[in-house]
Order: C-alpha cells, then structure tokens, then sequence
C-alpha cells in the first residue's frame, strides 16, 4: 500500500477510538440511569452494572466508517476502496447492533430463568435472534459485496455464482452474528478475542494488500481497542448483545468485502465450535462457572462440556481474568494457524 494509503487507515482509526471512548463515558451513566442494566454474577458482591454499552463500539466503528467517506466524497483524496461497501457495511453493523439493544433492555424486576440460570435479563426467543439478525445481511447483499470465487482450504477455489450473495453473504452474518453472541460472560472474553481476531485481519490485509479489508478491520480495531479499557477485568460495564452481535457482523463483513474469508474462516474457527457445543444443549446453556470461597470458577456441569469456558475451568479452577486470558490464548493459535495455512499455500 502507498504512503498515503495507510494516512487514510490511520484517521478513520483514531476517529473511531475516540468517539467510542467518549460514547462509552456518555452511555454509562445514561443506560444505567435508563434502568438498562445487568448482574455481574462473577462479583462476590453481584454488582448491577450499565448494559448494552456496546452501543458505543458500533457507533464509534460506524463514525470512523463514514469519515473515510466523507474525506473521499470532498476530495481530500483518492478514495481506494468501494465506498458503496462501506456504507453497506455501516448499516448492517448498525441495523445488528439495533437487534442487540433490543435483546439487552429486556430487563425484568424480578429474576427469570435465562440461559439455564437465574438473572434480570431475559431477552429476545432463541427462534427470534437469527430471524432479526437476518436484516442485517440485506445491505451486503443489496451491494453484492465481495467476490464469488472463494478458495477453500485443502480442496481449491470455487465459484459460487449468484448463490454468494443469496445465500453465502446471509448465511454468514446470521452465523457469526449469533455465534459471537455465545461466548462470554467473563471480564473481557469477547472484546479481548474480538480484538485478537480484528488484529489477525488487519495483519492479513496489509500483508497481502487487501485495502479495504484493511480500512474495516482497522476501525473496527480502534473500536475494541477503545471498549477494553471498561471491559477488562474488573468490567466496568456489561457490552450486551449491541456489542456481540455488532462486532460478529462486523468481522464477518470484513472478511467478505476484504476477500478473505478463507483465512477469517480458520479465525473465526472458535465460536464455530462454540456454537456447536451449544447446540448440544439446545443454546440453553450458561458459559459462567461455579464461584468458589476463593474467588475461583468451577465448570458449572462438572465434566460435561457445553462451552470453551467449560474445557477451560476443568483444566483447573481458575480465577475470572484466567479464564479469560486462556480463551485469547486460544484465539492466538487459530489466528497463528490461519497464517501458516497461508504461507503454506504460497509455496
């Protein structure tokens, strides 16, 4: 990439981190004050914290999107990528990010039982999520994002035709959307491997000179870059669903107007198998664990394993930041894996 190429990644980044740090300050107090709130059941004390702060990500992500635009229409200088991508994937990040929302403030005076336990927020029908996650792949397919050749790992490229943007593009959104919405529930599980995912992306993009993959994983980095500092441990906020679907939506659109979803499939690999795991309780199932006297998580169904938290609280009672900490170790080694799988196919 030019010179001036990466100038026109680095503006939209930092306009991104930025107006997600000030966006997150704001929604804070106002959803908490809202009565748009959540139980931290890992605290001893089950703190009530703001929820659906992710609100912020897609919003700070969407900012970012638009200023490249906005440099490209008034002729600040040259634009490189499709700007009819971008907005197509402004808008499904924020049409998801909208079906989040309204997930998260389903928040009930008295405790039901969600997920196989006992909290205040109940949420939208299992059959419901995927049904309105669907809109959020109409923009996509509007613009017929992406290229229809994919080259599958081990078996070569294939053309898929009209059926990549009938088919393929919504397939993929409700997936990914969904499937990062399952894994959480610690202090910095979903930012922390969304932003290793994100930066797997990025690298990917600039190595082998995907710009606009690039400009979206890049935004879309500053934003999670931005959002860990209250989502670490100990969270400052609960991200919501506004936040796990945004940010599954957006890597997944990234991937497809990037050209890389060969190499984001092998990234994306662990909410595959989270989603499977799931699955095999019917989605009723808690990710969290059995807080122990000394602050420690037990895997709440003993042996049994329903989720990547489960395998890694039977590895050894392990404290909340641990647990978190394993599951980006693990996103380390599949985005690792994606890379010599591409270097191997070079030679």
């Amino acid at each position: 990439m030019a010179y001036h190429t990466y100038l026109t990644l680095l503006v939209p980044a930092i306009i991104s981190f930025a107006i997600t740090v000030i966006t997150t300050l704001f929604l804070m107090p106002y959803l908490k004050g809202a009565g748009v709130t959540a139980i931290d059941h890992n605290k001893k004390d089950k703190r009530t914290l703001p929820g659906s702060c992710g609100l912020a990500v897609a919003f700070g992500f969407a900012v970012g999107m638009l200023t490249y635009a906005f440099g490209a229409s008034f002729s600040l200088y040259q634009p490189v990528a499709a700007l009819q991508y971008l907005f197509a994937t402004v808008i499904a990040v924020t049409l998801i990010s909208f079906t989040g929302f309204i997930d998260d403030i389903n928040v009930k005076a008295t405790m039901v039982k969600s997920t196989d336990m006992l909290d205040t927020r109940q949420g939208m029908k299992q059959w419901q999520k995927p049904l309105l996650t669907l809109i959020g792949a109409i923009p996509l397919m509007a613009v017929n994002a992406g290229v229809s050749i994919i080259r599958i790992p081990f078996i070569g490229a294939f053309n898929f035709g009209v059926l990549y943007p009938l088919i393929i593009i919504p397939l993929a959104v409700v997936f990914a959307s969904n499937a990062y919405n399952l894994l959480g529930g610690f202090d910095g599980i979903a930012v922390g491997t969304g932003l290793i995912a994100c930066l797997g992306l990025l690298l990917y993009s600039v190595f082998f000179g995907t710009y606009t993959g690039a400009l979206v994983s890049g935004v879309l980095f500053a934003a999670l870059l931005a959002f860990a500092a209250f989502s670490i441990y100990p969270a400052k906020l609960i991200p919501g669903d506004s936040f796990t679907y945004a940010v599954g939506t957006a890597l997944v659109a990234s991937m497809i107007i990037g050209n890389m979803e060969s190499f984001g499939f092998v990234v994306f690999f662990p909410w595959m198998i989270e989603f499977f795991l799931h699955a095999r309780k019917g989605f009723k199932v808690t990710d969290l664990g059995k807080r122990r006297s000394d602050g420690t998580f037990a895997a709440p169904y003993g042996k049994k394993v329903y989720s990547w938290t489960h395998a890694i609280m039977n590895i050894r009672p392990m404290k909340e930041w641990e647990v978190s900490a394993c599951m980006c170790g693990v996103e380390i080694a599949f985005v690792a894996l994606a890379f010599i799988m591409k270097l191997l196919a070079l030679l």
